[in-house]
């Protein structure tokens, strides 16, 4: 096929299909990423913090990061993450590695801006941007491939076992009615 053509009607296992090709790319071509290094400070919303509570705690900090206090300081006495030892550094992070509110607010952030509160399932957090950089990902896109591929393979080993071992323990018996 070539981009833009459509297949005729195939059937599978899981019914009919149409596929159209879109576009095609070449696996081989080096795989850029624009990558964040960043750190946070979370304050967790829970049983024992309400919302109000935990959006007063993360104002107050962001003033005293504002007014000259060091950020990896109060993120490692504050937040509430395993970061926290680390003065709430992420380390390098790549598109889709965080959940999309918090990759948004990050994404607009200049270097060494800390960001406005921001609210995420996990609680509200403040972003700062330590640097940014171009990074070429293709060996870990191939490393992170084979281990689906891996994966997908055994799942479907043991899927199938777990079938065989199913219909080894069947017993089915019919009776007819002889009236």
């Amino acid at each position: 096929m070539k981009p833009g053509d459509v297949s005729p009607v195939l059937r599978s296992t899981s019914g009919f299909h149409l596929v159209k090709l879109v576009g095609e790319r070449n696996r081989n071509q080096p795989t850029v990423v624009d990558q964040t290094h960043a750190r946070h400070i979370l304050i967790k919303v829970n049983e024992q913090t309400s919302e109000a509570d935990a959006k007063t705690k993360i104002d107050r900090l962001r003033e005293r990061i504002v007014a000259g206090a060091s950020f990896e300081d109060i993120a490692r006495a504050n937040s509430e993450d395993t970061s926290s030892a680390k003065g709430g550094d992420l380390g390098w992070l790549s598109p889709g590695d965080t959940v999309p509110d918090f990759e948004r607010a990050m994404d607009k952030l200049a270097v060494n801006e800390v960001s406005q509160p921001i609210r995420t399932p996990f609680g509200w957090h403040l972003i700062q941007v330590v640097e940014r950089r171009k990074q070429d990902i293709t060996q870990q896109r191939r490393r992170e491939e084979a281990r689906r591929a891996i994966r997908q393979r055994k799942s479907d080993e043991q899927f199938e076992e777990f079938v065989r071992q199913l219909r080894d323990r069947t017993y089915v018996e019919y009776k007819v009615d002889d009236r």
